[in-house]
């Protein structure tokens, strides 16, 4: 049986869409589906919501009747039922009073205070506008005139003039259409006051309320949601959630979002993999079989439809979500091959001999993809190792410690490959994840091997040369090669040993003296080579450490080997020891003993023992000049057989200051000089200085007398101006056979053509023409001396000459050559002309000139 329920729907004049829900009671549970009957205004959907599909206005009606029809598909019945709408009108609102009881029974009453309902306002009102709300009316109008105004945002404050008030009926209009999503109720006060402004109502609050409509679309929060999920993931695993918004009242249908999968791509393993809660927006998988190797990505459209979804009167939007399949390690590294080769010679390490190469279908480069190998098999010793190359992921098998081929000549190798993190849960690793690697050992010539290496041997110092020591050889490992091995001896510091190149006998060259610089700690290393015939030849080295044993071969001296004392010491004992390169037993204790020889030894100096090494050095007498002084000690070792020396102390006795120190001079005496070397070496310094000093005397008096003879001499009888050069090979004129008659006066010039002035370079002229004294001529044309004379005397009688001596120019330049004088035009007679008839033959020597340049006379 259908019950069935009888529903008023209220309207306002401004209503355009209105809803209602009719539910009907099932008592068998069954399936109902409703309809509206003949209606196009109304709909109704599946849950029973009853819409109003236009804007809906009952002007001149009270009431309107839907029928809506009841279906049930399991019997088939079907059942109407009525839906009444009536329309609500403004209403009038009187001030409330309430009448109080007094005490003594008489009434009074109470202040009166105005009570309005809240007034609902669809928003997006296509009415006409101003559209009346409600009419407020005090009672106190009946006996005056009031005045009505209301207050508060959306009235007189901002936004301003949304709502107004007939000040004379108190009517309340809307003067725009509404936003909800802006503004979702405005706060208002009516007030009523008389004519004169006299508050006569007390202010009442007016709360007007915007009512909802569906005019938002849901906006999701991102254009693209992007998730992730493992792949092999079980139905019911949680992807991502999508959210969208919807500006609508959320406490509606308006803002109440549902949201659905319109499309999935790819459509493999099947168009269903994964659902949506229609109300939180949580995508979960539904099916089985995501593979990453098969499908990287999904791509879902995805809707949100408002009115709970209602395709019909919903709006809705889309959304894309990426759906991301995560790789895990599924698939496990399997070998390309079951058997891998390769080789590699004997003795080398960190050498890659093979390449192991496998296949992963996971992500490259993930810990799920990279491989790493290991040697389950046929590798007992560890001499192989496979790290794995990052970049191709192959095994590079390595030899990482040497392999003998003598011992194994090959290797058979069982590789495992695994990745780096373990294998999904139910992943069973397949047959070529095992792989066999057959690794082939070459055989190279190896170099000989000293054993023991290096050796030791114990022996005595003093060995002569030619003992035999010891036998020192060498194996060559390649036993499958016929070689000879030959020795030969590569550091021998002493160049004690030698070596027999065949058979490897040491034996000694030279005396064995554990002595020597070269023995450190008693031992001596000797290095030698062998050396085989293979190709290419090998070789190999071996030390031999010779241990020596200690003879008493060194006999003791005194130490310290100088020592200084004072003229007069105090104390006047010095303390000595002895030195033996020897060891003990072959060194101390010692003897100390003064020498007999020579005599004043005992006489001066006495030896006292102090111990097994130290003995006193005494001096007999209260002082000792100073000077150097050898003092012979015999000393005696302790060896089984005791070998004794000699040796002589140096004793420097100096002059002492307060301190007890030595003083300079006497150190330097003390050093090896005497008093009569140090006067010897002053007077060889004081010589050599006077030396020196005559003969720079020497040097400026002849300097001076040098001076004075080029101030002298004549420049005319200086021979060094008139030196000629010639274009031709040879001495010139007569060679080298001068005509010293050139240095006398000439004696061809008349007196009254001779004008030879003397002139010093800082004397001042007394006229323009440069006039000089003149001197006579000398009385003996032939002597060069009485020339100078005159030359000297001319300028001693100079008046003008300054009185210090100053530089003599004299313009007398000497007489010509025998071959004649350039400056013959001058004559040497006489004054007057002179016959240049000589001057046409020019000899043989100027005949080619003559040929080239002379002529005829035109």
């Amino acid at each position: 049986t259908v019950l069935m329920q009888r529903f008023v729907l209220y309207l306002t004049s401004v209503s355009a869409f209105l809803s209602s829900t009719v539910s009907f009671m099932d008592c068998r549970a069954g399936k109902v589906w409703f309809k509206v009957g003949d209606s196009s205004d109304f709909s109704v959907t599946e849950e029973g919501g009853v819409y109003a599909l236009r804007r809906l206005s009952l002007v001149g009606k009270e009431k309107a009747v839907v029928v809506v029809y009841a279906h049930d598909l399991q019997s088939k019945q079907v059942k109407p039922s009525d839906a009444t709408l009536t329309q609500q009108v403004p209403e009038i609102l009187f001030p409330w009073r309430s009448v109080v009881v007094r005490g003594d029974g008489t009434l009074r009453r109470a202040k009166r205070d105005w009570v309005i309902p809240p007034i609902n306002v669809p928003e997006n009102s296509r009415g006409q506008f101003p559209e009346d709300l409600v009419r407020i009316r005090s009672d106190r109008d009946k006996n005056r005139m009031l005045r009505y105004s209301v207050t508060g945002p959306g009235a007189d404050q901002p936004p301003t003039g949304i709502f107004i008030i007939n000040p004379i009926s108190g009517q309340l209009s809307v003067t725009k259409p509404l936003d909800r999503e802006h503004i979702s109720n405005f706060h208002l006060r009516a007030h009523a006051v008389d004519l004169n402004g006299n508050q006569v109502e007390n202010p009442i609050d007016i709360v007007i309320n915007v009512i909802d409509q569906n005019d938002n679309r849901p906006e999701f929060t991102h254009t693209i949601f992007n998730g992730s999920v493992p792949e092999g993931s079980k139905p019911g695993s949680f992807v991502m959630t999508v959210t969208a918004v919807d500006k609508d009242d959320p406490k509606t249908a308006n803002g109440m979002l549902r949201y659905k999968i319109l499309s999935q791509n790819p459509q493999s393993p099947s168009s269903n993999m994964f659902t949506i809660n229609n109300k939180t927006g949580d995508i979960i998988t539904v099916a089985a079989g995501l593979d990453r190797e098969k499908v990287t990505q999904y791509t879902l459209i995805i809707q949100a439809t408002d009115m709970e979804g209602n395709p019909t009167y919903g709006l809705s939007n889309t959304a894309t979500t990426v759906i991301r399949i995560t790789d895990v390690n599924d698939n496990p590294p399997e070998f390309t091959t079951d058997t891998f080769f390769g080789e590699v010679h004997e003795n080398r390490v960190n050498v890659i001999v093979a390449n192991l190469t496998v296949t992963d279908k996971d992500q490259p480069h993930t810990s799920a993809w990279s491989a790493v190998y290991r040697i389950i098999a046929g590798d007992p010793t560890g001499r192989f190792s496979i790290p794995t190359d990052p970049t191709t992921n192959e095994g590079l098998l390595t030899v990482v410690k040497p392999v003998d081929f003598e011992l194994t000549r090959s290797f058979m190798l069982t590789v495992e490959a695994e990745n780096e993190v373990p294998l999904a849960r139910g992943i069973h690793p397949p047959r070529q994840s095992t792989a066999t690697v057959s690794v082939r050992i070459l055989d190279i010539n190896e170099s000989p091997e000293f054993s023991p290496n290096p050796k030791s041997i114990k022996l005595e110092e003093g060995l002569p040369a030619g003992s035999l020591l010891t036998t020192f050889t060498a194996q060559d490992p390649d036993r499958y090669m016929r070689q000879t091995i030959r020795y030969s001896k590569m550091y021998d510091p002493a160049n004690w040993l030698e070596i027999d190149p065949v058979n490897g006998r040491i034996s000694t060259i030279a005396i064995l003296d554990r002595e020597s610089p070269y023995i450190k700690n008693n031992l001596y290393n000797v290095t030698f080579m062998a050396s085989d015939t293979g190709i290419p030849p090998a070789s190999g080295t071996g030390t031999l450490q010779m241990y020596l044993l200690d003879i008493n071969d060194n006999a003791p001296h005194v130490f310290p080997p100088e020592v200084e004392m004072c003229e007069r010491p105090d104390p006047n004992a010095i303390n000595i020891t002895a030195s033996d390169p020897d060891l003990t037993p072959n060194a101390g204790p010692f003897a100390f003993e003064l020498a007999n020889r020579p005599l004043d030894v005992r006489r001066n100096w006495t030896l006292n023992r102090i111990n097994g090494e130290y003995a006193q050095l005494r001096l007999r007498i209260g002082s000792l000049a100073s000077g150097i002084y050898e003092v012979p000690i015999m000393i005696t070792d302790s060896g089984n057989l005791p070998m004794s020396n000699t040796s002589y102390l140096r004793v420097k006795v100096c002059q002492c200051d307060h301190h007890g120190d030595c003083v300079d001079m006497e150190r330097i005496i003390a050093a090896g000089l005497g008093t009569g070397a140090i006067i010897a070496i002053l007077i060889c310094i004081i010589i050599l200085l006077v030396l020196v000093l005559l003969f720079v005397m020497w040097m400026k008096r002849r300097d001076k007398e040098r001076q004075a003879k080029q101030l002298l001499i004549d420049p005319e009888d200086d021979v060094r101006d008139n030196i000629l050069k010639y274009d031709e090979e040879g001495g010139g004129e007569e060679d080298q056979d001068y005509d010293l008659s050139q240095l006398q006066q000439p004696d061809a010039l008349e007196p009254e053509c001779v004008k030879v002035g003397i002139r010093r370079l800082d004397e001042r002229p007394l006229h323009h023409d440069h006039q000089y004294p003149l001197r006579s001529a000398a009385p003996h044309p032939g002597d060069i001396g009485d020339f100078i004379h005159e030359g000297l005397k001319a300028a001693d009688n100079d008046p003008t000459a300054p009185p210090y001596d100053s530089l003599l120019v004299f313009d007398y330049e000497g007489s010509g050559s025998t071959a004649g004088s350039l400056s013959s035009l001058h004559s040497s007679s006489s004054c007057g002309d002179q016959d240049y008839d000589y001057l046409g033959d020019w000899g043989p020597r100027f005949r080619k000139l003559a040929d080239l340049y002379g002529g005829e006379d035109d």
